[in-house]
């Protein structure tokens, strides 16, 4: 227990949550134990209703009620892992947000996680204050995503078309695509900014993201992901262009 303090636990002074925060419920599913019980008290202090798993199988029984705002999900579990629990859960409570926890290591399981629906991620081990941010950040999202929305219209982005009152992305087809928060506001931002160059981090304050590391490269993996969805050859983009030594720009056609 010590040794897990000592790599988890950081020393913060409590700072009260928003109002609209305090009664969000978050799921953490991790197969340690005594990360569960320093997560539970950390984010109970915060504010925050929390319940811990550590199996998939588990997580899946507070589902059956109530479903969580937020879950927090670690990828490497015995059994069931916490990508194929993603998996389900965008398959069945689309309106709940998720962060994988990885390894350092892990890049392949983060692209893995995004693709699944994923909404952020964060490698062991962490700042709980990090953490923190990046949970307001997606509860945020999530419930900007799920307000009554204002009749806008569609715009046609590659390939697709963004239905900007419903938030949803359209393909060719009609097919509605499964979209992120923190996607449609990506796409968002390349709207409302056609033609401009755009680095990573006017990207992330753009979009609201005042809380991640402007190095973090998880924007590539989100535009990556964007990509496969409106661009008609995803290793040719024409709609969201790589401007190499800056960043990326939409080309509107």
């Amino acid at each position: 227990m010590a040794a897990m303090v000592k790599e988890y636990y950081i020393v913060t002074i409590s700072v009260p949550t928003e109002t609209m925060l305090k009664t969000a419920r978050i799921l953490v599913v991790d197969d340690e134990p005594e990360l569960c019980e320093i997560l539970a008290e950390y984010f109970g202090d915060q504010g925050f209703n929390v319940n811990t798993a550590t199996s998939a199988e588990e997580a899946r029984s507070f589902f059956s009620g109530q479903a969580p705002d937020i879950a927090l999900l670690d990828i490497r579990m015995p059994g069931e892992d916490g990508l194929s629990l993603a998996r389900w859960i965008k398959e069945q409570h689309k309106q709940v947000g998720i962060i994988m926890l990885t390894t350092a290591a892990d890049v392949v399981d983060r692209v893995v996680g995004l693709e699944m629906g994923a909404d952020d991620y964060v490698p062991k081990p962490f700042d709980l204050r990090e953490l923190l941010a990046r949970i307001k950040s997606v509860l945020r999202r999530v419930a900007d995503q799920t307000k009554a929305p204002v009749r806008q219209g569609r715009v046609s982005f590659g390939a697709c078309e963004l239905d900007l009152s419903m938030r949803k992305l359209y393909d060719a087809a009609g097919k509605e695509q499964p979209l992120t928060a923190m996607e449609y506001d990506l796409l968002k931002v390349f709207i409302d900014h056609p033609n401009k160059a755009l680095n990573r981090d006017q990207l992330m304050e753009l979009a609201h993201n005042k809380d991640w590391d402007v190095f973090d490269r998880s924007i590539d993996l989100r535009i990556m992901r964007l990509r496969r969805k409106i661009e008609l050859d995803p290793e040719k983009p024409e709609a969201i262009k790589t401007v190499r030594g800056v960043g990326y720009m939409y080309v509107k056609s």
